[in-house]
């Protein structure tokens, strides 16, 4: 088939039954940039746009399995990761990641879900830290999962934030997208950290409304926008466009009296 020669995101993550989040997010995100899409399932939830149910975890070995599978199916140029549930899931991963180090893979530290649900297990957190990060060429979390993989309090300033993010690069992640959404004030500032360069500051007007799977979006089209060779930076800053726009069209949708 000619379509296994065209480029393709590797989604690895959960499925979301709602189609706010996780691998459906992905794929929509992923197509809208021009890219095809190839997935490995880590988990199965049921959950609505308010909570979580349930979480049934996939067997470490058929995620790798399902990796593996799509690596070698498809002409992959880029992997995108997002829920990874637990200790043995991330070790799985990363040992399919040792096997590809060319390409680049993004990591959205998925922890909990927007209504509290915890979608990794505590003791996976080790796991995450000390054999995945370091595989990763990007990984993006917001302040409240920043504080969590540092054992922090959640960083007051800009300061406190690059503080937190300069100490996971200390331990061998490559770049960090720090995501300002949670902050407050009229801008939304993420900050880009990599190992040697000063931090870069993406700043976007901050929109009133909000929306499920805005970092699975975000994580993904830097993904899709590194499968095109663009440079990181770009590919952030593009991604950053990305997920403001969307904000932009759902929050004037909300607002129009025919909604």
């Amino acid at each position: 088939m000619a379509l296994n020669r065209d480029p393709h995101v590797l989604v690895v993550g959960g499925s979301d039954s709602s189609g706010g989040a996780g691998i459906a997010r992905d794929i929509e995100t992923i197509s809208s940039i021009g890219l095809r899409t190839c997935l490995a399932v880590t988990a199965v939830t049921v959950q609505t746009h308010q909570s979580v149910t349930a979480v049934h975890h996939i067997q470490p070995g058929l995620v790798a399995d399902q990796m593996r599978a799509a690596l070698r199916a498809n002409k992959v140029l880029a992997i995108k990761m997002g829920m990874l549930s637990t200790a043995h899931v991330v070790e799985a991963v990363a040992a399919v990641l040792r096997e590809n180090p060319r390409i680049p893979a993004v990591l959205d530290p998925v922890l909990a879900s927007s209504s509290g649900r915890q979608l990794l297990e505590p003791e996976a957190l080790g796991a995450l830290k000390h054999d995945l990060m370091p595989l990763c060429r990007l990984m993006t979390p917001n302040l409240v999962e920043l504080a969590m993989l540092t054992g922090s309090d959640l960083a007051s300033d800009d300061d406190d934030a690059l503080r937190q993010g300069r100490r996971l690069l200390a331990g061998g992640l490559q770049a960090l997208l720090i995501k300002g959404g949670h902050a407050v004030g009229p801008r939304s500032t993420d900050i880009l950290l990599s190992g040697g360069q000063e931090p870069v500051r993406l700043d976007m007007p901050r929109l009133a409304g909000s929306m499920r799977g805005t970092g699975c979006m975000l994580a993904s089209a830097i993904a899709a926008y590194l499968a095109g060779a663009k440079p990181l930076e770009d590919s952030v800053r593009e991604g950053k466009r990305l997920v403001f726009e969307e904000l932009l069209r759902c929050t004037q949708h909300e607002a129009s009296p025919d909604a």
